[in-house]
């Protein structure tokens, strides 16, 4: 609130074309956080906008065209690029989708995509050997109408029902991507900057993306993004001709806003309390799980955890109706969650505390989850 009273007093807008004091700031400030070798940055408005542009530049650094995303993500709605690649969503809604757009299969372990049992199921077994993902290569590969430029994922994939790649995954998919001279870029909009437990979810997995995407509370409530690359990447770029922009990209409002979130995160330390809130949700879900079947599967990361609802624990039928029962009857209670997931099944319930919460409050909310699952009926087995 600081940050934006001194900036209304004195520049709030200033053109792209001209540097500024915060947006010099907020470079610094950010590069200092980032994963190297990570370190170079360009803002914009929106989450979509990060997208889109780090997907133009991926295609200018290698001279390529096609893009793969997983078929359980989402990354934005607002341009063309951003809807095609938000297969999560059934980008079917939106008519025509963007050329040098497709899919591979989401790590699930619990619904294993290629349909192998849990036994069997590379992924939940996490020993390195993917099937989901060396067949979705192989048919990208027979499909791809031209050269390819990257592979676009999120270190949890959180609209699509907060679905947390198996160890190795990640590493695997880039090896891969690499192979094929593509990049790999990672959408941290909803994992960056503390939420999962780490500065950043990519860091999980030991993985280091070649693009980067931030937004969400980067700007703590205004409208803020960033792409973030190497040097090396960024060089080439801007070399081949690379522009992104938007007239409200460094307003120096928006950037102070956004120093002022990175530095509010370090100095309360809630990259620590992130994972302190995890933990205490993880031991609360666990219980529930335990006195409740409606739960199939619990997962997540810091304060992004997933509750699966089945109809049966044997048959994993997704509990579309218990889960619709549920967000109803926790917002009645004071308790505000929402149903997650992708396709056909939005039965995950999606809990996203702020990283401010007390232990207190986490277990207050935590009570009402618990309170609300015991009374949830079943209507689809009615």
């Amino acid at each position: 609130m600081e940050a934006v009273r001194r900036n209304l007093s004195t520049i709030s807008h200033s053109t792209k074309t001209f540097l500024n004091v915060d947006r010099l700031q907020l470079h610094r400030r950010l590069g200092e956080i980032l994963t190297q070798p990570l370190q170079k940055s360009l803002f914009l408005v929106s989450g979509s906008d990060a997208i889109e542009a780090a997907i133009d530049m991926a295609r200018k650094v290698t001279g390529g065209v096609e893009v793969l995303g997983l078929h359980m993500g989402l990354h934005g709605s607002t341009s063309f690029i951003t809807r095609s690649l938000s297969f999560g969503w059934n980008r079917s809604k939106h008519g025509l989708a963007a050329q040098g757009t497709s899919s591979l299969l989401a790590p699930y372990p619990y619904r294993c995509p290629v349909a192998c049992s849990p036994e069997q199921c590379s992924c939940a077994k996490g020993n390195g050997h993917y099937q989901c993902l060396k067949t979705s290569f192989e048919l990208a590969q027979s499909n791809f109408g031209g050269k390819p430029a990257a592979v676009i994922l999120e270190p949890v994939l959180s609209a699509g029902g907060v679905i947390v790649p198996p160890p190795g995954y990640v590493k695997a998919l880039r090896d891969l991507a690499h192979e094929l001279g593509m990049l790999l870029i990672m959408d941290e909009s909803q994992t960056g900057l503390a939420k999962t437990g780490r500065m950043w979810g990519h860091q999980h997995e030991a993985v280091v993306p070649d693009i980067m995407t931030v937004s969400k509370h980067f700007g703590a409530g205004l409208p803020i993004s960033a792409v973030c690359t190497t040097a090396e990447i960024a060089d080439q770029a801007a070399a081949n001709g690379y522009v992104a922009t938007r007239s409200h990209a460094c307003d120096p409002i928006t950037c102070a806003a956004g120093v002022a979130s990175i530095d509010i995160i370090e100095q309360e330390g809630l990259v620590a309390r992130a994972a302190a809130i995890g933990q205490r949700m993880a031991k609360h879900l666990a219980r529930m799980a335990e006195a409740n079947d409606l739960i199939g599967e619990f997962r997540g990361r810091g304060v992004l955890w997933g509750v699966e609802l089945v109809l049966n624990r044997d048959s994993r039928a997704p509990a579309n109706g218990s889960a619709d029962l549920a967000v109803q009857a926790c917002q009645e209670s004071g308790l505000i969650v929402q149903a997650r997931g992708s396709q056909n099944r939005k039965n995950v319930i999606r809990l996203v505390p702020p990283m401010v919460s007390t232990d207190e409050q986490i277990d207050e909310g935590m009570a009402i989850l618990s309170d609300v699952l015991a009374r949830v009926q079943r209507p689809e087995a009615c």
